[in-house]
């Protein structure tokens, strides 16, 4: 029954995020709204809207461990998973921007997240900062985008198109309706997710946070890998790098900062074990994103199945710890020294030899 609950929540927030998005972009659209405008705000946040809907829920249920361990592991997810199954089916094209700017800003982020979590909790004036901070993001990125090319400009119309006149979502009474059954959807999807969740976690006898760096975080992140493989299937292989970086920077200020506005005065509290180990792998993925995108600025299939192989040791790792379990002493001890001391010699190695590619 809880697996039917989460498979039940997990398809109402995938269909509570398609409409969503698809009513308000049409909504936006008739209106006058550029597609550039709709594709930098609603399509881009709409992909992290199940986030937000499961985050919310488990603060209103009083599961705050749920919910930043929704964001942190959807954000491990999205690079080591979402990026490494893309790089997979085709070597992913990193696009100069991404090194330059949006990866950086997404590696504050994470820095950002770990200092504001240094004292144990996230408050409402955390939440509100974090908050702030995603509107002026989102400014920056509409204001940068006027600056852009006819060509990106293009790319956007053809990919948002307004409602042809007599189509069945031309109309503005089926637009809102579209926005309700979205949010509908995400908050009933988001609330059997979280119980189930919660189920899974007293069954299995770990904790809501092992839970939520998990099986929710993995769950979230569907819209982010449904979107990304999409746009790798099209040929758009930028598009699916982009996705993970922005959906992973919205995670942080968008799901944190909404989550701890509604906290209100109880805040939201972090529990030791993430601000000792997953904040920390989090931002060691981001940091990850550098030296592999400046290898050629694409991402090879090799480098994909890394990424996929570290993100299977990760939740390795946290059922191990979890379960106390006799392996783990030896696990630790091969990765640290080892694994990763090998990965980062050969991407350093890979780096020297192979220039970054000049626009």
């Amino acid at each position: 029954m809880n697996i039917l609950l989460f498979l039940g929540g997990l398809f109402l927030l995938v269909m509570g995020a398609s409409l969503l998005v698809r009513g308000s972009s049409k909504l936006a659209l008739s209106f006058g709204i550029s597609p550039l405008v709709v594709g930098l705000t609603i399509v881009a946040l709409g992909t992290s809207a199940p986030e937000v809907a499961v985050s919310v829920g488990a603060v209103l249920d009083g599961k705050t461990d749920i919910a930043i361990g929704n964001v942190v592991g959807s954000n491990i997810f999205n690079v080591l998973f979402t990026l490494g199954i893309s790089a997979l089916i085709a070597p992913l094209v990193v696009n100069i921007q991404l090194i330059r700017q949006e990866v950086p800003i997404m590696i504050g982020a994470c820095f950002l997240l770990l200092a504001l979590g240094l004292d144990g909790q996230l408050s409402f004036f955390d939440g509100g900062f974090l908050f702030v901070l995603l509107v002026s993001y989102t400014v920056f990125l509409i204001v940068q985008s006027r600056r852009e090319t006819q060509l990106a400009k293009d790319e956007y119309a053809g990919e948002i198109k307004p409602s042809a006149p007599g189509a069945w979502d031309d109309r503005l009474p089926v637009q809102l309706l579209l926005i309700a059954a979205g949010l509908a959807a995400l908050v009933f999807g988001s609330e059997y997710l979280v119980q189930a969740s919660v189920s899974f976690a007293k069954a299995m006898g770990v904790s809501d946070l092992i839970i939520g760096l998990t099986i929710v975080a993995a769950g979230t992140s569907m819209p982010e890998v449904a979107t990304s493989i999409a746009a790798v299937i099209k040929g758009e292989r930028d598009i699916a790098v982009g996705n993970v970086v922005g959906s992973n920077t919205f995670n942080i200020l968008g799901c944190l900062g909404v989550s701890g506005l509604v906290s209100g005065d109880l805040g939201l509290d972090m529990a030791p074990s993430l601000l000792a180990f997953d904040i920390w792998v989090m931002v060691a993925v981001s940091f990850a994103c550098l030296p592999v995108f400046m290898t050629g600025r694409e991402i090879a299939r090799w480098e994909g199945g890394v990424f996929l192989g570290y993100y299977v040791a990760y939740v390795a790792y946290l059922i191990m710890a979890a379960q106390q379990h006799d392996a783990l002493p030896a696990f630790s001890g091969v990765m640290l020294s080892f694994v990763v001391p090998l990965t980062v010699v050969t991407l350093v190695v890979v780096l020297i030899r192979r220039p970054v590619k000049k626009r």
